[in-house]
C-alpha cells in the first residue's frame, strides 16, 4: 500500500511549517462562601505560521485536519469516518 502524506497548510501562504506559541496566564475568582480569591494557573498553545505569521489554535489545526482526511476518503471513494 502506497502512503499518501498530506499536510496543514496555511490558509494565508500555503506554508507548511508552524512553530509553537505559549500564553501563560492566571486566572482570579471569587467564591460565594469566602473573601479569598481563588486562581488557577493556565497555559494556552498556539501555532504561528513561519512565513506568514498568521496565528492558529489547536482547534482551527484540527477542523483543518478532519477536513484534509474527509477529502480524502472522498476523493478514494471511501465514506466518512
Amino acid at each position: 500500500m502506497d502512503i499518501i502524506k498530506d499536510y496543514f497548510l496555511c490558509d494565508k501562504c500555503r506554508n507548511r511549517n508552524l512553530i509553537q506559541i505559549y500564553n501563560f496566564s492566571v486566572h482570579f475568582r471569587r467564591v460565594n462562601f469566602s473573601d479569598d480569591l481563588i486562581y488557577d494557573e493556565a497555559t494556552e498553545a498556539l501555532y504561528q505560521c513561519t512565513h506568514c505569521k498568521k496565528i492558529f489554535s489547536q482547534q482551527q489545526i484540527g477542523k483543518a485536519l478532519k477536513r484534509i482526511i474527509d477529502e480524502r476518503l472522498k476523493s478514494l471513494g471511501l465514506p466518512k469516518k
